[in-house]
């Protein structure tokens, strides 16, 4: 396999991994009754398509679309495939071949600003979920959530590593 073949089989393999780990994170916190991310929503915004609304009174009254969960899981995938895809781009090969954990820590706490200055004012939730009842915890899940991505970057880099 070419370095480049490698690269990207390792970013797809690490992205899907740290996914996973998110996941798992998400349905621990829906069985200790802490309210998490509904998929649909994403894909619901995603799916009003060309004539979307960027910001809304709040995704949940939106009409619905066809597929509206698988949508939403498969951008989240694909979203979490492109911030491996960011941390390999910093990191490199090397990274890739010995990876070390500070540097997949900091990007999943780095990529919290796409849900909070992107995604939570898009679904009407405002900036850092400023519209919200409990906007600071909202933040700080949010946060949690993406260290927990940064850690599953670690953790299947290193699987990722041990398999090649």
């Amino acid at each position: 396999m070419n370095e480049s073949t490698e690269m990207v089989v390792r970013v797809v393999l690490i992205g899907a991994g740290a996914t996973v780990v998110m996941d798992a994170w998400l349905m621990l916190l829906k069985r200790l009754k802490v309210p998490t991310l509904n998929f649909a929503y994403i894909g619901r915004w995603i799916g009003n398509g060309p004539g979307f609304r960027w910001a809304r009174d709040g995704i949940a009254k939106a009409p619905p679309v066809r597929g509206e969960l698988l949508l939403g899981w498969t951008a989240h995938y694909a979203i979490g495939v492109l911030f491996a895809a960011l941390l390999v781009g910093v990191c490199g090969m090397e990274w890739l071949r010995a990876p070390t954990l500070a540097p997949t820590v900091s990007v999943g706490i780095a990529t919290v600003l796409i849900p909070l200055l992107i995604m939570q004012p898009a679904m009407g939730a405002g900036i850092a979920s400023s519209r919200t009842p409990t906007p600071l915890l909202n933040v700080l899940k949010s946060l949690a959530n993406h260290a927990v991505f940064g850690i599953g970057l670690y953790v299947a880099a290193l699987l990722a590593a041990h398999l090649a």
